[in-house]
């Protein structure tokens, strides 16, 4: 009878939920070569369990990492497909896509917005904004012309932007005619997201219509 109890005392250890410390105290316990098999076997599906859960959430981070490397490869494919390898940046565009009158003044410096484009191949070029962005590295060429306003004392200042830097301008702000334009040009290398625009400097205008006397030019040279 007491043979009994012990082996049922013994049996409940085994089947408690031990930690890792105590498999070797319930089985000198117990007595048994069985109930140590079964404790450590206890042990070893829980890390088995924890280690499933980790390769299963490495497998997800692998698939996703490995998706976007193909499209990000489809998306080189692509571009070099339409470039043949090499980059190919050049957009014109005018101030005015209709109507006419005078533009400005405004309080403060402001980029002037040429709306009619005439081309824009890479699209570094935003109508919106008026802003070219440099999407390759290279050297640079931009040519920008100025129609002053029609007024019988000119008032007409802008300015060709790499970012905050002033390179260039145009001005007209003295004279009785009330038609004269002007233009200019630099060459100049950009990094990968430098801006370049035409400014319209405070307090400034300047006039355009249909037939675009304004207007603002670039294209890559080469890269670097």
């Amino acid at each position: 009878m007491k043979k009994v109890v012990i082996l049922i005392i013994a049996f409940g250890f085994c089947l408690s939920d031990p930690g890792p410390d105590e498999n070797d105290r319930v089985c000198q316990v117990a007595g048994s070569a069985s109930c140590c098999n079964i404790c450590s076997l206890t042990s070893v599906t829980q890390k088995v369990g924890e280690l499933g859960e980790k390769v299963v959430n490495m497998a997800e981070k692998i698939t996703f990492l490995e998706t976007r490397l193909q499209n990000t490869e489809k998306e080189v494919l692509e571009l070099r497909s339409l470039t043949g390898g090499s980059p190919q940046v050049a957009f014109s565009a005018a101030l005015r896509d209709s109507g006419s009158g005078d533009i400005g003044p405004f309080t403060t410096a402001t980029p002037l917005q040429y709306k009619k484009v005439f081309s824009n191949t890479g699209n570094s070029y935003n109508p919106s904004t008026g802003i070219f962005t440099a999407m390759v590295s290279g050297m640079y060429f931009f040519r920008f012309s100025m129609f002053n306003n029609l007024a019988s004392t000119p008032n007409s200042v802008v300015s060709l932007m790499k970012n905050s830097e002033r390179l260039t301008s145009v001005w007209d702000t003295n004279g009785s005619d009330s038609n004269d334009m002007g233009s200019n040009a630099v060459v100049i290398p950009l990094k990968v997201g430098d801006n370049v625009f035409v400014q319209l400097q405070p307090n400034r205008l300047v006039y355009d219509d249909t037939m675009n006397y304004n207007t603002f030019s670039g294209f890559l040279l080469f890269t670097v």
